[in-house]
């Protein structure tokens, strides 16, 4: 008798627990914000052979070309104060061979904080997310 009660209220407790997950994945992922659309990335570029890194400043829906690099800035987020701290842009990367001709080199999106997941492959340069900014004067 007293197995029998303990048994069932073992398994009014897993039915409790599953039901507060259910609860709390449907609540969290409705509590998700938006990312917050930047206008200005803020890139450094290391040259392997001089071992000098520069930063440079580029506009969403800008190019900047730096040495024989010409870079395309398309979209540039960052995540909400209230949220994991997480920036991440869009871009695409040429390597001018000649004056005639260009090479794609780099397509995609570059997340701050795991520049290993979506390296720029290059021989002379190595490039990062620095910050991604509102305007230029923000924080």
């Amino acid at each position: 008798m007293k197995l029998k009660k303990i048994k069932v209220n073992m398994n009014l407790g897993v039915h409790n627990s599953i039901k507060i997950f259910f609860l709390l994945f449907f609540f969290s992922s409705i509590s998700l914000a938006k990312p917050i659309e930047g206008q200005l990335a803020i890139i450094q570029i290391l040259d392997k052979i001089t071992a000098k890194v520069n930063t440079i400043e580029i506009k969403v829906n800008e190019t900047y070309v730096f040495e024989s690099l010409v870079i395309k800035l398309y979209a540039c987020f960052k995540n909400p104060p209230e949220e994991i701290p997480e920036q991440y842009i869009l871009l695409k990367i040429l390597d001018q061979i000649d004056i005639k001709k260009n090479k794609l080199i780099y397509k995609g999106w570059m997340i701050k904080s795991s520049p290993a997941t979506t390296p720029l492959e290059h021989p002379i340069y190595d490039l990062w997310l620095s910050d991604c900014k509102m305007d230029k004067h923000s924080e």
